[in-house]
């Protein structure tokens, strides 16, 4: 059998086909591709600044005022800050929160409101303090009249400004304070009139004291600088109002 002018092959159909070539006989060239920059770490998200909580909150207190439940819910709420009580004079009371011994205080009123945030709290009945031997104490309650006659101390850190008809000034200076009032009492000269507070903080076993009917009240009150008004402060005013740790300011 005769061969082919090829030598008896046969192309193959199904072979690639050859890649055509440039002018130099060698393949085209690829595009280069400029490499992109590897992105760098996201810049950090700013952070809000964080306000300290003060370690303390100074809470004054006049004699004879009782913060003792409110210190301790304090004290359940706040942990992290403490209540440091700051001992108050009522003569002294307005000048230790202008001076800002104290961030706010426990005060009696009447008292210079002007700047200032003032929340009555509890009104205090006044007693008569007298010696345990006296005639007063036969009676549960006195009244003015009851008091005729009697020696009426008023000490230098009166409260009450409190004046009785038909009773008798003592023939002595006024003692600088209560508690050096009481101790003349106790003695057997005079009677004093305080807040029953008072009468109970300078409490001695031989003195006495009576509830006076109809006599002047004393009125205690949370006050403090109505510029300072701090988160330490709104939270010590939502205790003494009775709110609850989750309830809304109002």
């Amino acid at each position: 059998m005769a061969k082919g002018r090829s030598g008896g092959r046969q192309p193959r159909r199904d072979a690639a086909p050859r890649r055509r070539q440039g002018s130099q006989g060698s393949a085209a060239p690829r595009p280069q591709r400029t490499p992109r920059p590897s992105p760098g770490p996201a810049p950090a998200a700013p952070r809000e600044p964080v306000v300290a909580e003060p370690s303390t909150f100074r809470l004054g207190a006049i004699p004879g005022a009782t913060p003792g439940k409110w210190i301790d819910v304090w004290k359940e709420r706040m942990p992290r800050t403490a209540l440091e009580l700051v001992p108050l004079s009522v003569a002294g009371q307005r000048e230790a929160l202008d001076e800002a011994e104290a961030d706010a205080a426990l005060v009696r009123l009447p008292i210079d409101d002007h700047g200032l945030h003032v929340i009555p709290l509890y009104d205090e009945v006044p007693v008569v303090v007298c010696a345990k031997d006296s005639h007063l104490t036969a009676a549960d309650e006195l009244e003015p009249g009851d008091l005729e006659g009697e020696v009426l101390i008023v000490p230098q850190d009166d409260v009450l400004g409190i004046r009785i008809p038909a009773t008798v000034p003592p023939r002595f200076d006024p003692p600088s304070d209560t508690a050096e009032a009481i101790a003349t009492v106790a003695a057997g000269v005079g009677i004093v009139v305080v807040p029953m507070s008072l009468a109970r903080l300078h409490h001695r076993k031989d003195v006495e004291h009576r509830a006076l009917r109809g006599g002047p009240v004393s009125t205690v009150a949370l006050a403090w600088v109505a510029d300072r008004t701090t988160p330490a402060v709104e939270t010590f005013v939502g205790i003494v109002r009775g709110r609850t740790a989750n309830s809304s300011r109002g």
